[in-house]
């Protein structure tokens, strides 16, 4: 039988004892937890803070970041000017083709022969150009402007009055069918009557006249000037422009 020592106390009797570690794993755990803390604290030294970054560093950044916002809003705004460019050209091309049918002027009609000028004639000025046509043939407006008259008027006989807004005015006389009526805009080339014989008239024929500020004006050399030749019958070379807007 084992003898029990004297220096064993009961209540440790049938139990193990847990060895006791050596100092010097104490001693390693307790210097590398020194160690881990000083290098947070080195560590969190060294991270910079808004006292202690550079002002030139800061104020470097505060540049870049105004130059890179400048940058932006010039891209946006030339982006914004380009289209604007776009829209402003667009409008002044509409606003150039409208111009330039408003400028336009043409021959009346595409058949016709030239019967008499402007000029006295038995002791009156006969004040316009006739160009016979056959009756019922619909002829146009050599210009743009607005009906200012039109319906029977004497010797004239079914007549249209147009005026522009510069102060000239075509006379279309001896008319057998009016198409248009007072108050009507008129499109250089748009169909406003039909030849007729109707008036003081001796022939079938469409009766011309030009008033430029309340006077009469020879037809022919005034429309020369505007690329319209009554005798060679040639349009003005924007004919093609007045017949598509």
């Amino acid at each position: 039988m084992r003898q029990r020592l004297s220096s064993e106390p009961d209540r440790y009797r049938g139990r193990r004892r847990v060895p006791t570690p050596p100092r010097s794993r104490y001693a390693i755990a307790v210097t590398a937890a020194f160690a881990g803390a000083g290098v947070v604290a080195l560590g969190a030294a060294n991270m910079p803070d808004a006292k202690t970054v550079d002002p030139q560093a800061l104020k470097g950044l505060g540049h870049n970041q105004v130059a890179s916002e400048a940058l932006t809003e010039r891209s946006a705004g030339g982006d914004a000017a380009s289209r604007g460019d776009s829209r402003d050209a667009a409008a002044t091309t509409k606003l150039s083709a409208e111009q330039t049918a408003a400028d336009i002027w043409l021959l009346p009609l595409e058949e016709y022969q030239f019967t008499s000028g402007y000029g006295v004639r038995w002791g009156k000025l006969h004040a316009g150009i006739d160009l016979a046509a056959p009756e019922g043939l619909p002829y146009k407006a050599i210009h743009a402007g607005k009906v200012t008259q039109a319906g029977y008027f004497g010797g004239y006989g079914y007549a249209i009055t147009i005026a522009d807004d510069k102060g000239n005015e075509v006379i279309y006389a001896h008319s057998r069918r009016l198409l248009v009526k007072k108050g009507d805009v008129i499109k250089a080339g748009q169909v406003i009557a039909e030849v007729g014989n109707t008036g003081a008239s001796y022939g079938t024929h469409l009766h011309l006249e030009i008033h430029v500020k309340g006077s009469p004006t020879d037809p022919i050399p005034f429309l020369r000037d505007h690329g319209v030749d009554i005798k060679l019958k040639v349009e003005s070379v924007y004919a093609g422009m007045a017949a598509a807007s």
